[in-house]
């Protein structure tokens, strides 16, 4: 009895210890924030929003009906080439949309260099570097919203936004940036947050990109993905050649879902960037008939 009561309190002063480090490291918003990063300086003081921001905008993100969009989990650019990867990748991307972008003060850099305009979802900060999905692009969107979910057993959040952008052609094109619940035992959690973000996309009837990291390691996980898929009348951009970063299942982690747009080339390639590969698709504009 004495060996079990000390296994316990031994258990318990690891877990309290763990999640004093925790509180210590990690900074979680009470609710989804916004880090607004256009016509910033590096070193100018962040500002958070929660929800969702309008915008006044009229410049349509597309050039010309042509529409070219980079997605890549960019691994809180721990590794050191990202920053050359990344500005090889983007040279003709309009729209850009990052999973685990750490909002150091080199890419802030870089967002504003490249005149980008951005947002970052603010899903935790480590230290005081806020970490979170990051959409960039040539033009302004009309409308953002922040979204979080907590990870079961982490208790920190992973985080998707949805952007609004006018197209040439007057319809609006919503584009969602998800970076998806990985450590759980079964799809409960999972379902919940990719239920929760197509609720919010389905009352939207023009063309739609949803993309970014599903972690979808297992059967079950990519069932419940194809199921939602399906419900948001998506199809799935096909790659040649396709290396995404794939499970020891065999399952890519990476997916682009899109309607109301046709592709013209897409494909992704290795990279020693990050620990996933990026992932680039040119769209055009369906003609209205």
């Amino acid at each position: 009895m004495k060996k079990r009561t000390l296994f316990l309190s031994g258990s318990a002063l690891l877990v309290g210890l763990a999640l004093a480090a925790k509180s210590i490291v990690f900074t979680v918003p009470l609710e989804p924030e916004l880090i607004e990063l256009s016509n910033i300086t590096p070193d100018a003081p962040l500002t958070y929003q929660s929800g969702c921001t309008q915008f006044t905008t009229s410049t349509p993100i597309d050039r010309h009906g042509q529409l070219n969009v980079l997605v890549w989990n960019i691994y809180k650019q721990q590794k050191d080439d990202w920053k050359a990867a990344l500005n090889s990748l983007t040279i003709s991307s309009d729209l850009v949309l990052l999973q685990e972008a750490s909002l150091t003060p080199e890419l802030k850099q870089f967002v504003v260099d490249k005149s980008y305009s951005a947002e970052l979802v603010r899903a935790f900060d480590i230290f005081d570097t806020s970490a979170g999905v990051l959409t960039l692009a040539k033009e302004s969107a009309e409308k953002v919203c922040a979204h979080t979910a907590i990870e079961p057993w982490l208790r920190l959040p992973k985080s998707a936004l949805l952007s609004e952008y006018p197209l040439s052609d007057k319809q609006t094109l919503m584009v969602v940036n998800i970076h998806a619940i990985n450590f759980t035992l079964g799809t409960e959690d999972y379902k919940n947050q990719i239920e929760a973000l197509s609720q919010e996309v389905k009352q939207h009837d023009g063309p739609l990109i949803i993309a970014g990291d599903f972690n979808s390691w297992s059967n079950d996980r990519l069932e419940t993905l194809q199921q939602q898929v399906k419900t948001l009348d998506l199809k799935e951009v096909l790659f040649t050649p396709d290396d995404r970063m794939r499970f020891i299942t065999g399952l890519p982690l990476d997916h682009i879902f899109y309607r109301g747009l046709e592709v013209t080339e897409a494909h992704s390639m290795k990279s020693n960037a990050s620990d996933h590969n990026p992932l680039q698709v040119s769209f055009s504009l369906k003609t209205q008939l």
